[in-house]
């Protein structure tokens, strides 16, 4: 049986809808507001449990306030399968909270309140050895503490667990970090934060993997959007294209992309045929409103 563990965060997203994404400023009445499940770490978790086969195991660590919207979230994941032996509910806090807006091209903007996603510490990984001993595959993003992240990459490791990392947002990483990372997953704004090369075209994106796997990653998957997923491994270099489609919101498109690339590698999917794999499940989720509910299930893809 598979074994998935992400670690991350989980938000309450508001999610405010205009014709255009306001300037530095500017005041702009809102089309639509909705309130929804999200979070980097709670978005790829339900994208995991969701895209997986029967038999494969998500679990799922973080730290939700004590609140109803963190009672709400745990009920929704444990109707999506993930198990919740990892999540804490944390006394004085709130769950984190993400303002969203949302242009009619699909663009959007985020600010993010950390709230318990900021208490998730070192010393708390440590309660969850079970956890990483089982796991097969870890999948992190930088929204928690960024000694967590380091410390959960060194554990993962150390159990011979083969770690995904998706460095947004979008930050600065050193060696120290990096040198346990198997797949590293950035964006194009990500990538150049993390290498200092701006991508425009295939030969950047070439360039800022090199730089990566100097540092000690071993596949680089920068995702450029609306052209696809450029790859550099072992095994295959080049462009994998997305799927053309029209998007209506972007808001979970790269955590569905990540949890579906996780999904593929622990099915044994090569790095080429699982990233294809993760561009179908992101191409679904950008043609639907919200986050965690845009979030495709397997048997709407035809893998």
């Amino acid at each position: 049986m598979s074994q998935i563990l992400v670690i991350g965060s989980a938000n309450a997203d508001h999610v405010m809808k205009f014709e255009y994404l306001p300037a530095a400023g500017q005041t702009l009445m809102s089309r639509d507001y909705r309130l929804e499940q999200g979070g980097k770490g709670a978005n790829q978790a339900v994208a995991c449990a969701r895209l997986a086969k029967s038999g494969t195991r998500t679990d799922f660590i973080c730290h939700l306030g004590q609140d109803s919207i963190g009672d709400d979230m745990r009920q929704s994941w444990i109707k999506d399968g993930i198990s919740t032996e990892g999540i804490s509910q944390i006394a004085e806090q709130s769950t984190g909270t993400a303002m969203i807006f949302i242009g009619d091209n699909g663009e959007n903007t985020i600010g993010v309140a950390a709230g318990a996603n900021a208490t998730l510490s070192p010393d708390d990984l440590e309660n969850h050895y079970a956890l990483f001993s089982r796991a097969q595959f870890l999948l992190i993003q930088l929204e928690t503490p960024a000694a967590t992240v380091a410390k959960a990459l060194q554990m993962a490791k150390t159990f011979g667990v083969t770690t995904v990392l998706n460095p947004a947002p979008a930050t600065a990483l050193g060696h120290d970090v990096l040198k346990w990372v198997d797949v590293i997953t950035p964006n194009e704004t990500e990538a150049e934060a993390l290498t200092g090369v701006e991508i425009n075209h295939l030969d950047d994106a070439q360039m800022a993997a090199q730089l990566l796997h100097q540092q000690g990653v071993g596949i680089v998957v920068i995702t450029l959007g609306s052209r696809g997923a450029y790859i550099s491994s072992p095994g295959f270099t080049g462009l994998v294209p997305a799927l053309e489609v029209q998007a209506i919101d972007t808001v979970a498109a790269g955590d569905t992309f990540n949890g579906a690339l996780v999904v593929g590698l622990s099915e044994g999917m090569s790095i080429a045929a699982a990233v294809g794999f993760a561009n179908a499940a992101s191409a679904i989720t950008v043609t639907r409103q919200g986050a965690q509910r845009a979030i495709p299930y397997r048997q709407e893809l035809s893998y």
